[in-house]
């Protein structure tokens, strides 16, 4: 008999109860180290006070219209972003996911309202990760998303990550727009380099067309900065946005120039949930916290201090791990083993990590983890690579 809940996860055998900044707790009384994050969403850690205090003041006052009315609490994260960014307009959505499908359908409708209809292709990379909709596993275009589900969206070309000439040479009068991560996630902690991202930028300007970065992992302060392609120093026309920027609830945005969203129109596009009162009063809280130069300086020494305690944890245990690769608190540890051997260690250990692809298990911690915490968070996984060893 197939279960109540549809069974799609591969579900660790945790029941977690309660969450207090970076330590989750088990309904047996047992503190998990949390370098897992909820996959990169609890920015500010578990049960935050700022992010309890705005979700139970408006919970207390207004949950929920629909963008049928104007929303202050839209009105001022949107602010925030366009303050902070690039952006000069924001879309919320629900997810990554919703994220995903808006930003395709941006910049198709940028081009057919240039009368441009043929432009309707959108190069993506392998080992790309762009949520789970028709759109998304059409865009990561790997059997793994896509295998079952046909016929699958067309409108995508696939290139292998890195390949530079298999780049220029897919560039037509037909493509509408670039779409990559400043740094895949799933797809391994696999950050793109600087020059290469320089080198996107120059080449869609070169050819006008769109740049749509994917910062729904690697975004909201993740690796040191407010946004990953800030590193580089250029600036995309469209944006994702998701996880972090709620803290743990459910929000998600597209941040867009100007003109690249000068074809969303009134009725092109909508959200019954999207923006509402409550996502927005949270990700305000969260925008005043990361966006916060001091905060993000912090981000970095902490980065710095982990990767270093990293590095002398792959020295230790050279046949368990290869080695460290990210960037900020978006780390990665390049196993020799599989990674879900060494999920499940960091299990027994009580620490909590997340898989990946290309051997990787990925260290997502809250931006928050103090120092001590690092520094339990390497013991426990020094603990968990001598027990696989």
């Amino acid at each position: 008999m197939i279960p109540s809940v549809l069974p799609t996860y591969n579900r660790a055998p945790l029941n977690f109860v309660k969450g207090e900044g970076s330590w989750l707790i088990e309904a047996d009384g047992r503190r998990f180290l949390d370098l897992g994050s909820g996959i990169a969403v609890n920015a500010l850690g578990h049960a935050h006070p700022a992010l309890v205090a705005a979700l139970t003041d408006q919970a207390n006052a207004l949950w929920h219209v629909s963008n049928l009315y104007q929303i202050p609490q839209q009105q001022a994260l949107a602010d925030k972003l366009v303050a902070a960014t690039f952006a000069d307009t924001v879309f919320f959505t629900n997810s990554g996911t919703e994220s995903c499908e808006l930003a395709v359908k941006m910049a198709r409708k940028y081009w057919y309202d240039k009368g441009q209809t043929e432009r309707t292709e959108i190069i993506t990379f392998s080992g790309s990760f762009h949520g789970r909709s028709s759109a998304g596993i059409a865009a990561a275009g790997s059997e793994k998303m896509v295998k079952g589900f046909a016929p699958i969206l067309g409108g995508f070309t696939h290139l292998d990550w890195g390949d530079h000439d298999a780049l220029k040479a897919a560039v037509s009068d037909r493509i509408a727009a670039i779409l990559i991560e400043p740094v895949q996630g799933e797809g391994g902690i696999r950050p793109l380099p600087d020059q290469c991202l320089k080198g996107l930028r120059a080449l869609c300007d070169d050819h006008g067309i769109l740049l749509i970065l994917d910062e729904v992992q690697c975004g909201v302060g993740r690796t040191g900065r407010l946004f990953a392609h800030e590193w580089a120093g250029v600036t995309p026309d469209i944006m994702m946005v998701a996880k972090g920027i709620g803290g743990g609830f459910p929000l998600g945005a597209v941040l867009a120039t100007e003109d690249a969203a000068s074809g969303m129109t009134a009725g092109t596009h909508g959200s019954t949930y999207g923006g509402n009162p409550l996502g927005c009063a949270v990700g305000c809280a969260v925008m005043d916290h990361v966006a916060d130069p001091e905060f993000l300086a912090e981000v970095n020494r902490k980065a710095g201090t982990l990767r270093q305690k990293l590095e002398g944890l792959v020295a230790s245990h050279p046949d368990v791990f290869e080695g460290v690769r990210g960037l900020g608190l978006m780390l990665g540890l390049k196993c020799k083993l599989a990674p879900a051997d060494v999920v499940k260690a960091g299990y027994d250990a009580q620490v909590i990590t997340v898989p990946a692809a290309d051997n990787v298990v990925r260290l997502l911690p809250p931006l928050t983890i103090t120092d001590d915490e690092i520094a339990e968070a390497v013991n426990r996984l020094d603990a968990a690579a001598k027990a696989l060893a």
